[in-house]
């Protein structure tokens, strides 16, 4: 019995763990296109968060990510974003694409301007 309560206590503890690293990705993506993208972006008449994470569906961000292409993709749709994507770091560019997965055209819906 003793050991069952243990190995109940550490899943629902890894779980607690994986949950928050997970949503912690996207809030830092989120944090990522206001700092850096969204007066850029405004320019190109995307005016939130949300425009822009809907441009395409959880399948196309996924597919884009595959094929190496989230920066291209990215200026595509903020072109006057360009030099800060084009600056990103690894993290940043893993943080964006979780955020825009998240919110995709299919996904959640965001809280940001």
């Amino acid at each position: 019995m003793k050991k069952t309560t243990s190995l109940l206590l550490a899943a629902i503890l890894a779980g607690s763990v994986f949950t928050a690293t997970a949503s912690a990705d996207a809030s830092k993506g989120k944090r990522f296109y206001m700092k850096k993208l969204r007066h850029a972006c405004k320019k190109d008449g995307i005016k939130n968060g949300a425009m822009f994470a809907i441009k395409h569906d959880r399948r196309g961000w996924a597919e884009i990510k595959e094929s190496n292409k989230l920066q291209q993709e990215w200026t595509k749709v903020c072109s006057h974003g360009k030099k800060k994507i084009k600056k990103m770091r690894k993290k940043d560019i893993n943080n964006l694409y979780d955020f825009v997965w998240k919110y995709a055209s299919d996904g959640e819906t965001p809280s940001c301007g």
